[in-house]
């Protein structure tokens, strides 16, 4: 699945010492001075904007901020030395990367409520326009939309269940009856034989394939564009589809807005046709007797007996009132039925025969 490059959002921070909400681009707390944490977490506001500003799109893409090794200062990738103290940064440590922030979504900018005088204030304000009070929210809050509830869990309708249910009795039960047996006595009152051969004639048939798949001697050819197979990257006629668009943390308060899209791929699916030979009809013969034959039919000049051969040899067993089928598996089992023999029968809730013994 491939990665697709939306553009870049910044983050914000929550000071820990006043709980003062920052930008992702400040090293230090506006409300209290306090430096930035090395283990800060970086958060995305409820509703995000893409970045037009070409400084802070280059800070974006600079990637994670190190923290100097010596006085803990906060430097972006590129530099070379602490701007605190002036250290060689390459000793220092780099914050991580990659993590998933949420999901991207646009759209106005909504409001929270501030949770030190309960006035409303836009999402992204740092302090209460009313009071002068942080807005530091809890942990995870600005995830969810202002006012938003919990969505209910999806119930499955009743009647889906008792469907659902009904359907698993019953197939136990028919299993059950399946499988539940009456010992039988049966008599041999008729027997009954069936072979057929299937007859061939030669002209077009119709096939169907992939363009790149055709025989050369392929004719009538009349092809479409049809969904083939799904891929990571475009090739050729495609479909592109993608998911939900989401913030990954690209470590130096800002992230990269990203989407996963895989692409369906459409080729030439034709149908076409080939000289070759076909089952045109079938010959049959029946009986009721124990000297079955196979069928032999007049043929025209352009057709032949096929391949394809079958027989059904059947014996008919009379029980009382009741009388049973059963298929031999093959002419040497069918002559061993001899009319008039009796046999036992083992015959399941169906009237099904499942075995037969002398």
């Amino acid at each position: 699945m491939a990665r697709k490059e939306l553009g870049h959002i910044e983050l914000h921070w929550q000071c820990p010492n006043c709980e003062g909400i920052n930008l992702g681009r400040e090293k230090t707390c506006g409300s209290c001075g306090a430096p930035q944490p090395e283990d800060v977490e970086f958060k995305q506001f409820t509703r995000q904007e893409l970045l037009k500003d070409e400084k802070l799109i280059a800070q974006a893409e600079a990637g994670a901020d190190i923290h100097c090794a010596y006085c803990g200062t906060r430097n972006p990738a590129i530099a070379e030395v602490c701007s605190q103290c002036g250290s060689d940064i390459s000793e220092g440590t780099q914050r991580q990367s990659g993590r998933v922030v949420g999901a991207f979504r646009t759209g106005p900018e909504g409001e929270t409520a501030c949770p030190s005088c309960g006035s409303m204030n836009p999402e992204s304000a740092r302090v209460c326009s009313n009071c002068g009070s942080s807005m530091g929210r809890d942990e995870g809050e600005e995830d969810a939309a202002p006012g938003a509830q919990p969505k209910p869990r999806r119930r499955v309708p009743l009647v889906l269940v008792i469907v659902a249910v009904l359907l698993c009795v019953g197939g136990v039960v028919l299993a059950v009856l399946s499988m539940r047996t009456t010992a039988v006595s049966g008599v041999v009152r008729d027997v009954q034989w069936e072979r057929s051969i299937s007859i061939e004639d030669f002209g077009p048939v119709e096939h169907e394939d992939w363009f790149d798949s055709l025989p050369d001697e392929a004719e009538s050819i009349s092809c479409q564009q049809e969904y083939r197979y799904t891929a990571s990257e475009p090739v050729g006629n495609y479909e592109e589809v993608c998911g939900t668009p989401y913030s990954v943390d690209s470590g130096g308060g800002f992230a990269e807005v990203v989407q996963d899209c895989e692409y369906k791929i459409y080729e030439d699916y034709c149908s076409y046709t080939l000289m070759e030979w076909y089952v045109a009809d079938t010959a049959v013969l029946t009986g009721n007797d124990y000297s079955p034959v196979w069928p032999d039919p007049s043929l025209d000049n352009d057709q032949r007996l096929g391949a394809a051969r079958n027989e059904m040899y059947t014996v008919i067993f009379a029980a009382g009132d009741e009388t049973y089928s059963y298929d031999a598996d093959d002419f040497d089992e069918f002559l061993r039925y001899q009319v008039g023999s009796t046999w036992h029968l083992e015959v399941n809730t169906f009237g099904s025969v499942l075995s037969v013994e002398p």
